[in-house]
């Protein structure tokens, strides 16, 4: 397990493995806690609430959802024709 120095301003480098392991880029936001003694650096996607689904939204994605699970659906090239595309 690497072992990293707090630096000034309290600064500390996420060791090149674990940052290239989680997926993690320049600028990315991390989420910081405390479990027990322990820190816990958890990497957070933050979402604009413009971009985020309206309840409406979120029911018609979950309909789909289920939609989906009992096997109803239409070819995407069905589609494409049926909507002239």
């Amino acid at each position: 397990m690497p072992i990293v120095k707090i630096r000034t301003n309290r600064q500390v480098t996420v060791p090149k493995a674990i940052f290239d392991d989680l997926g993690l880029r320049e600028g990315d936001f991390v989420e910081v806690s405390i479990q027990g003694s322990d820190i816990v650096i958890r990497p957070k996607r933050l979402v604009d609430m413009d971009d985020s689904l309206s309840a409406e939204e979120e029911e018609l994605v979950e309909k789909g959802f289920e939609q989906l699970k009992n096997g109803e659906y239409v070819a995407w090239d069905d589609l494409k024709h049926e909507l002239d595309l």
